[in-house]
């Protein structure tokens, strides 16, 4: 038996800087890992069935990406074992925090070890981009500037900061924001000094804000404490803090129904510190 954590990501800024004739979207992003997350415990059987619990509201059992990473793994070695996964579900759902993508990457990483398949972590990476374009961040296991749909990943020292996330009432479509008319597409790219000297922004929080009303309300309110940013498509917003002592006095502030917590930025991640991997 394994129990692992899966954690949460923050987009310090995203870019989106092209769109490809598959229909993804080139981009630039830095992804901060956070200390918080997701935690999933995995017990592996001989019968070959794979069962995750609990069930995830509205999502079918055969879309839950902890399901569909298990599947893919077996799909790439052949492998006849199964799994139980249990989910222990922190992280909401549709908050760009790259709560079921980093799910994924746990799956993965945990029956690479219990099912003994020797996998590298460029192969998982591989068979983990199938799955989302988020799932190679958290095997990779550093904090990184990333481009391409982001999987190009270059691992980064981000200085120690505390952040305050803060999840309204709402549940963005990933798909439905990339596929609006009004999404800026043609940013220019940028080198990382550019955006550590002059900063970023996030070129879907336009069209969340318009689509979800309730974010921008969400990001106002923060904006009073300190900048607030929208991470990846939203819905959860963020403010970096000095000390822990500041997030979590904002954070006594928010008004119901609200959600949020207060996490540290890492730069590697806690997956990777509990189960080392070599390359």
């Amino acid at each position: 038996m394994l129990s692992l954590p899966a954690p949460a990501k923050l987009n310090l800024f995203l870019h989106i800087t092209g769109r490809r004739p598959d229909g993804y979207h080139n981009l630039q992003t830095l992804f901060q890992l956070l200390d918080c997350g997701d935690r999933l415990d995995f017990e592996v059987n001989a019968s070959g069935t794979i069962e995750v619990v609990p069930a995830l509201a509205d999502v079918p059992p055969e879309h839950n990406l902890i399901y569909r990473a298990a599947i893919a793994l077996r799909q790439a070695t052949g492998c006849a074992l199964g799994a139980h996964i249990v989910l222990h579900k922190q992280l909401p759902l549709g908050g760009g925090l790259g709560g079921g993508s980093s799910d994924a990457a746990t799956t993965m990483l945990a029956l690479n070890r219990l099912w003994k398949l020797q996998l590298s972590k460029k192969q998982l990476m591989s068979i983990g981009q199938q799955l989302g374009a988020d799932v190679p961040l958290f095997i990779f296991g550093h904090s990184a500037w990333a481009e391409g749909i982001g999987e190009q990943l270059s691992a980064v020292k981000i200085p120690p900061a505390w952040y305050l996330v803060l999840a309204p009432d709402a549940q963005v479509s990933t798909a439905k924001i990339f596929a609006h008319q009004g999404l800026t597409r043609n940013t220019h790219p940028i080198k990382i000094r550019a955006f550590l000297e002059q900063g970023g922004r996030n070129d879907c929080q336009a069209v969340v804000e318009a689509l979800y009303p309730q974010v921008k309300k969400a990001r106002l309110w923060l904006a009073q404490f300190a900048e607030a940013r929208l991470t990846g498509t939203g819905a959860c917003l963020f403010a970096r803090f000095a000390s822990e002592a500041d997030a979590r006095s904002v954070l006594e502030q928010m008004p119901a129904p609200w959600q949020g917590f207060v996490a540290q930025g890492v730069n590697e991640s806690p997956l990777l510190k509990q189960l080392p991997f070599d390359d």
